[in-house]
């Protein structure tokens, strides 16, 4: 009597197999997906802190903090360091004291690459990282003073400068600036030319809840920004331009941004850019972010919200502005 043998065909195991790796295929997006929300909540999370912070210190100080000071003298993250529980490291900030312009090494030694800051600028603070994003692999930034080398964290948020470019120009391209909550109040002393050059003032000074007459609900205050990778300056949130951004491009454009230095694009991860040119001399920086369709933003109010890439220009431009008067749906963005 013949013994009959129990197991998969040939057929049946290639049967199994294509079901399982099937399985698989539909699986590892839906993982992806779950670890990408989870990567979203926490940089929303993030968001909302530093929301806050800058309403405590509004609070505090009856105005919001400074945008920067100048290129090189202090951001706002400087400001707001108390604020995200980071005290210690701004009682390490020295800031320039006796005002006195020109080009030594004491001047050199008060800017953010400078030797009295260096334990607050080489500093990664996790509360100002998107997780989703990639930070930059060796934080260096090559300084043209003689072949000394600085490093620098790079950081995931920027702060609102309005509708037009970094340096708020009445006008910019037909596009009338409408006021922001953030703004250049000046350097300290004249900055090294060659390092970066001086950006017209706004003489807009800092910003308080008063004058925010669109309403805080309706006004960004805080954006993400991807970290430049090599040797691009975008993410650096210790240096003036890399701390801003402005709505004259929507979230995620295509279109590039304009760079005062530190562009490196084309090149792998990074965002389009093109350094500024005569024909194009003033930089801006669109907000930019790795998750997919969006950014996260805060609002002058605290709230965070997710703003899609294919928000209207118009209406992106009028969250960006404090008196512009403009009406905004609610459900526009």
């Amino acid at each position: 009597m013949k013994r009959s043998h129990s197991g998969f065909t040939l057929i049946e195991l290639l049967v199994v197999i294509t079901i399982i790796a099937g399985l698989i295929a539909l699986l590892l997006p839906a993982v992806q997906g779950a670890r990408e929300a989870a990567r979203r909540a926490q940089c929303t999370n993030n968001l909302k802190q530093i929301g806050l912070a800058i309403c405590n210190y509004e609070s505090v100080h009856g105005s919001y903090p400074p945008g920067r000071k100048g290129s090189s003298w202090g951001t706002w993250v400087v400001f707001t360091l108390p604020y995200i529980e980071k005290l210690s490291l701004y009682n390490s900030w020295n800031s320039y004291g006796n005002n006195k312009p020109g080009r030594d090494v004491k001047d050199l030694d008060f800017r953010y690459f400078g030797a009295v800051n260096v334990t607050v600028t080489a500093t990664r603070i996790h509360t100002l990282l998107c997780p989703t994003d990639t930070p930059n692999s060796n934080n260096t930034i090559m300084k043209i003073i003689g072949t000394k080398e600085y490093i620098c964290t790079y950081h995931s948020y920027t702060a609102n400068f309005g509708n037009t470019t970094l340096s708020q120009p009445a006008l910019f391209n037909s596009v009338t600036f409408g006021g922001a909550p953030f703004s250049d109040i000046g350097s300290p002393t004249v900055d090294v030319p060659d390092i970066q050059a001086p950006i017209p003032s706004s003489g807009l000074g800092v910003s308080r809840v008063a004058n925010i007459t669109d309403g805080t609900s309706n006004t960004l205050a805080i954006a993400e920004e991807i970290n430049g990778q090599g040797e691009d300056f975008r993410g650096v949130t210790w240096w003036g331009d890399a701390t801003t951004f402005t709505a004259y491009l929507t979230p995620n454009s295509t279109q590039p941004d304009v760079t005062d230095g530190g562009c490196n694009s084309p090149y792998p991860m990074n965002p389009p850019c093109v350094p500024k040119t005569g024909l194009n001399p003033l930089p801006y920086y669109a907000t930019r972010s790795r998750h997919p369709g969006g950014v996260n933003v805060a609002l002058c109010d605290g709230s965070v919200r997710f703003v899609k890439n294919s928000v209207d220009l118009v209406t992106w431009r009028a969250l960006s502005t404090t008196r512009g008067s403009e009406v905004i749906s609610t459900d526009a963005f």
